[in-house]
């Protein structure tokens, strides 16, 4: 299998030939078919925030993101409000709280705005789940199917650090805009004159804020449940400054 073979269509989308991704991200020749927790690539960072509605402007009109998908009452879920935005190789997903009974508005007022779920893309949900449970990682949502008229989404979630959690999704066989529950829609939002087609286009890493003395054990987990490796380790001055530090394994 070749390093374009691995390539899903957002990551073909940020518009980066296999050398620019191979300076990026490190990419190298890979084959799904021995690895028991295969990931293709991030399918989606998922946010809640108190104003969905007032986030999703601000991510248009200063980081150029569009609107490509909604869910809400409009749309008949009662619970939150859902915009989907995208650039490049990336899609936000912001979630804010219509019913105040919703569990978004429990996590938003224990939280604040932040990130909940950090999601990806999976060519097989069930093996994923498999492995994750028999390393010892807690299953919250069962491998399902979300079906409308575009196709079938397949997907469950298991925790990690914290409340975050991990939604794996596979969604080849799938056409529409996000999934099922939502509609396509764009914003009355326009760009200035001249504004760049986008800002940016594919996400770097992500990180992970663990609690005290837990990194280590969070290290292993994705070691152990998911099969990444270490690349590098910052401790001590590496990350400092006069009144405080940071510990970073990578």
């Amino acid at each position: 299998m070749t390093i374009q073979d691995t390539l899903n269509d957002a990551e073909r989308l940020a518009d980066l030939d296999t050398e620019q991704l191979r300076q990026l991200v490190g990419l190298v020749e890979y084959d799904a078919h021995n690895d028991p927790f295969p990931v293709n690539g991030w399918d989606a960072v998922v946010w809640v925030v108190g104003n969905a509605t007032q986030s999703a402007h601000y991510f248009q009109s200063a980081f150029g993101m569009n609107l490509i998908a909604y869910s809400g009452p409009t749309t008949g879920n009662r619970d939150h409000h859902s915009f989907v935005l995208q650039s490049g190789a990336v899609r936000f997903v912001i979630n804010g709280a219509v019913d105040p009974n919703s569990p978004l508005a429990d996590h938003h007022r224990r939280h604040g705005d932040g990130v909940i779920d950090i999601s990806l893309t999976v060519p097989d949900v069930d093996k994923c789940i498999e492995h994750a449970r028999a390393q010892g990682a807690r299953v919250l949502v069962e491998p399902h199917d979300e079906t409308d008229e575009f196709g079938t989404v397949r997907a469950a979630t298991i925790a990690t650090y914290g409340d975050t959690r991990h939604t794996l999704v596979d969604r080849s066989r799938y056409s529409g805009p996000y999934r099922p529950g939502y509609v396509e829609r764009t914003s009355t939002f326009r760009k200035r004159d001249g504004a760049p087609k986008r800002i940016f286009q594919a996400i770097d890493h992500i990180v992970g804020n663990v609690e005290l003395g837990q990194m280590d054990e969070w290290v292993a987990f994705y070691n152990r449940v998911m099969g990444f490796t270490n690349m590098a380790e910052f401790v001590g001055e590496d990350i400092a400054t006069d009144y405080s530090a940071l510990m970073s394994k990578v």
